[in-house]
């Protein structure tokens, strides 16, 4: 996972994708003013003069391909993992008969999941990451790896936090 330090001093202005995983050096509790700080990492996202959980992008593809092929899904939820910079911990996909996938890859800054309708041609994707990562590299991947005749997006960002 990529680290970025801002200077707190200067002004940020507006911030664009990526975003930037804010670090904070704080003292331990035992600190006696010898020991070294210890790097306390803060997950959440920046986004103009406000702090957000995560960027939570829910993505429809219609008119998909590929949508009953596993190891298909598998490897292009792989790839979306690796182009947004995130940390996968675990991938469970299951195969419905006759057709269809439902599954999630469990990421250190939260989650990928998936369902697909092959019969209507049509998957949901959900992409929430929180911290340095680049979520909005899934659009494209997902979009040409199934094929999409059209790719609906929404972006919400999760978790306002009020400081």
């Amino acid at each position: 996972m990529k680290t970025a330090v801002i200077d707190w001093s200067k002004p940020l202005g507006p911030m664009k994708m990526p975003a930037i995983e804010r670090v904070k050096v704080m003292p331990t509790a035992m600190d006696t003013g010898d020991s070294p700080a210890v790097e306390v990492k803060d997950y959440f996202i920046q986004r103009g003069d406000k702090r957000y959980a995560g960027v939570h992008l829910i993505i429809d593809l219609h008119g998909a391909s590929h949508l009953s092929d596993i190891a298909h899904i598998e490897k292009t939820m792989r790839r979306c993992v690796k182009a947004s910079g995130a940390t996968l911990l675990h991938i469970h996909l299951h195969r419905f008969e006759p057709d269809g996938v439902s599954g999630v890859a469990v990421l250190a800054e939260s989650h990928i999941s998936v369902h697909t309708w092959p019969e209507s041609r049509f998957a949901a994707f959900d992409v929430f990451m929180c911290g340095a990562t680049r979520p909005e590299a899934c659009i494209e991947i997902l979009s040409e790896a199934f094929e999409a005749e059209r790719s609906d997006v929404k972006e919400i960002l999760r978790g306002e936090v009020n400081e």
